[in-house]
């Protein structure tokens, strides 16, 4: 065993985890790659390329970069509990009107489970991923901040990690921007890496196209969810829509209904098979409820804690006074803020450090 430990890094072929998995192998830990085939792209889009980081040239890509350096490369195939899990709870929060988040339940319950049961089986100390964040101890807490590249920064993915995991977990790309990675990687020699193209898809989903992998998974839904109401939000009828299960609360394209004004989808009510729509005025809100939460900096929080709080991945926050209330958390936020989505993520923060976070609930 080296001095530094064992650590097993979950390697996706991209340029993150692989510059990630190298500058640990550099600085004297003894590495493991691992790739994780989490699904069967073939099963949902037969005859379409592969892409991202399930797709037979990426875990090449992964098994390569381990080879040229002399680590080991292993390949795990997690196809079964992603799928049992992550893509049964997606269509499930669609089809509640809910927008689902299912890069958060993949790090929290597939991906960080996996690699801990397996780091354990090699005997390695440590994990490590490529994600833009950091960690370190203090005050008896495991803490997560964001990393130092704003425009990069995944503390907002990273929010169900238990203390557990991260007390295992390395973040070697925290401390760095992507520019700097992209230059260790074309030093190394990997300039075809540095110029790889990147995927904000989900993983799961072909083409981006969410409504047609629901038609696919629920066979029918189509014509069980169509030609429900469009409604105003003082209850006008003003025509029909193709299923709610195919809005997302905040939307505007692709409504294929003429107002004579911008309308959006305010709410999504899944038992009467209504979709509300309104004015961007109707969107803005200054409560909401959270559930599922996790806390992280804290083990528990006082009383009107404010926090800077974030309701999409991009979004840039807003404070708000954050109260726990039972197995919830209520939010008011300082001044109003627009399209708040039930199933998306409320994410905490103080200064740069992740308080915690949980999921968006519908009242």
């Amino acid at each position: 065993m080296t001095k530094k430990g064992k650590v097993l890094v979950a390697m996706s072929g991209g340029i993150d985890s692989s510059i990630a998995a190298l500058m640990l192998h550099e600085q004297g830990y003894e590495v493991i790659g691992i790739t994780m085939k989490t699904w069967d792209y073939a099963s949902i889009a037969p005859g379409k390329k592969e892409t991202g980081c399930c797709s037979l040239d990426s875990i090449n890509d992964a098994r390569t970069m381990a080879v040229q350096h002399g680590f080991a490369h292993l390949i795990l195939d997690i196809r079964s509990e992603f799928g049992d899990y992550i893509i049964d709870n997606f269509v499930e929060e669609y089809l509640a009107g809910r927008t689902p988040n299912p890069c958060v339940l993949c790090n929290t319950h597939i991906k960080w489970e996996a690699l801990l049961k397996r780091a354990d089986q090699l005997g390695c100390e440590f994990i490590a991923t490529g994600h833009y964040a950091q960690v370190r101890f203090e005050n008896g807490r495991y803490v997560v901040s964001k990393g130092l590249d704003e425009n990069k920064d995944q503390s907002y993915v990273l929010w169900g990690l238990t203390q557990q995991s991260l007390k295992r977990t390395l973040f070697p790309l925290g401390h760095l921007r992507k520019s700097q990675i992209k230059q260790m990687a074309i030093e190394r020699g990997f300039v075809e890496l540095a110029n790889k193209s990147e995927s904000y898809e989900i993983c799961f989903v072909p083409d981006n196209d969410y409504r047609a992998f629901l038609k696919h998974k629920v066979p029918g839904l189509e014509t069980q969810v169509d030609g429900g109401d469009f409604v105003l939000t003082d209850g006008t009828i003003v025509g029909k829509h193709r299923g709610y299960p195919f809005y997302t609360v905040g939307q505007r394209k692709g409504l294929e209904i003429a107002m004579g004004k911008p309308v959006f989808v305010t709410e999504i009510v899944p038992e009467k098979n209504i979709v509300v729509l309104g004015t961007e005025e109707d969107l803005e809100k200054q409560t909401m409820r959270v559930r599922d939460f996790n806390l992280v900096k804290y083990e528990s929080l006082p009383a009107d804690f404010v926090a800077h709080t974030k309701i999409r991945y991009k979004d840039a926050g807003a404070p708000a006074t954050i109260n726990v209330d039972g197995n919830k958390i209520n939010a008011i936020f300082h001044k109003h803020v627009k399209a708040i989505a039930p199933g998306q993520s409320a994410v905490f923060y103080e200064g740069n450090d992740l308080v915690g976070g949980g999921f968006i609930d519908r009242k």
